[in-house]
């Protein structure tokens, strides 16, 4: 079974996983992630662990600062960031599980928001694909990122 919780500092030794190369290009570890909102020292973004049977497996961030404003201009949004999954447990339809459920871990504790962005590089077509699935958009706005052009998604609360 999958879940999501608000990450615990407890959830880290699990989640200190290592990230391709590759994978490092189009996402951050948790590790990079907690970093940079420790050095923003902000109240607005999120960290939150994925776990499969109770044992942590993924991460991802749910930002509310300014940065989602590059995707949207929706005030009550937030922008996802930073998703990983385990590599030794990728395959298993944990990300997509995840993904769905991050719909109502945010309408539980976060009310007023309304959207999700998020920004995928083009080459990630896997990451991609699972997000139309998921019920992302994508309307044709793209940006350049650090690894390439990004199509811009977003999905409606």
């Amino acid at each position: 079974m999958v879940s999501l919780r608000f990450f615990n500092q407890e959830d880290f030794p699990d989640l200190n996983y290592p990230l391709t190369e590759l994978q490092l290009e189009y996402t951050s570890s948790a590790e990079f992630a907690l970093k940079r909102i420790a050095e923003r020292n902000t109240d607005l973004e999120f960290p939150v662990t994925i776990f499969k049977n109770k044992k942590p497996v993924g991460f991802f961030t749910l930002d509310f600062g300014e940065d989602k404003l590059d995707i949207t201009d929706n005030q009550n949004s937030t922008l996802l960031r930073s998703l990983s999954i385990n590599p030794e447990l990728q395959g298993q339809g944990i990300g997509k599980v995840a993904m769905l459920k991050i719909d109502d871990f945010i309408k539980e504790n976060f009310k007023d928001c309304k959207e999700i962005v998020l920004a995928v590089n083009q080459n990630n077509i896997s990451a991609y694909e699972l997000y139309l699935k998921v019920g992302y958009q994508y309307d044709g706005k793209n940006r350049m990122g650090r690894s390439g052009m990004q199509y811009l998604m977003y999905k409606k609360l």
